[in-house]
């Protein structure tokens, strides 16, 4: 491997990493490829099954039992892909407020906490509920009228009109 900025050859070692890309302060990748020019000082780092990487990390942050911290915030809201108006639409709450939240200026409360976790927790697992109906719930609360079948492999449930 050739270096990209001067193109001498780059030598490989499994070392630890700190990973700050992440936005987090805290992550370090154990005994990672990180190839480095003796010539010029610069490094490349190989991050294998990124997406794996960044769903364990999203994991981690939301089964601490302190509260998320700014940069916390940041990372799970980067992390299910949204903006910050995206967000602030699907949390039910003004971009203010989530600036606020990531710039560390006023912590989030324990049940936008609580939601965030569950967002980033059920993200993954669920393929048939899109996170953005919670942006489109109403302010009704009219019961659903289910009806629910045996199915081969389960049960299946589905809304029926009154």
């Amino acid at each position: 491997m050739k270096c990209p900025e001067c193109a001498k050859p780059m030598t490989p070692a499994r070392e630890n990493y700190s990973y700050t890309a992440s936005g987090l302060p805290y992550v370090t990748l154990v005994g990672v490829e990180v190839r480095r020019c003796k010539a010029c000082g610069e490094h490349e780092v190989v991050i294998p099954k990124i997406e794996h990487l960044h769903r364990a990390i999203a994991l981690a942050v939301i089964g601490k039992r302190a509260r998320l911290t700014a940069a916390e915030v940041r990372y799970l809201r980067k992390y299910l892909g949204w903006s910050g108006a995206d967000f602030a639409r699907h949390m039910g709450v003004t971009p203010e407020s989530v600036s606020r939240w990531e710039n560390d200026r006023e912590q989030m409360s324990a049940v936008a906490d609580r939601l965030l976790r569950l967002m980033v927790a059920t993200k993954a697992p669920v393929s048939d509920y899109s996170l953005d109906l919670l942006a489109e719930l109403g302010d009704d609360s009219s019961p659903v009228r289910l009806r629910v079948e045996v199915e081969k492999g389960g049960w299946h449930a589905e809304a029926v009109a009154a």
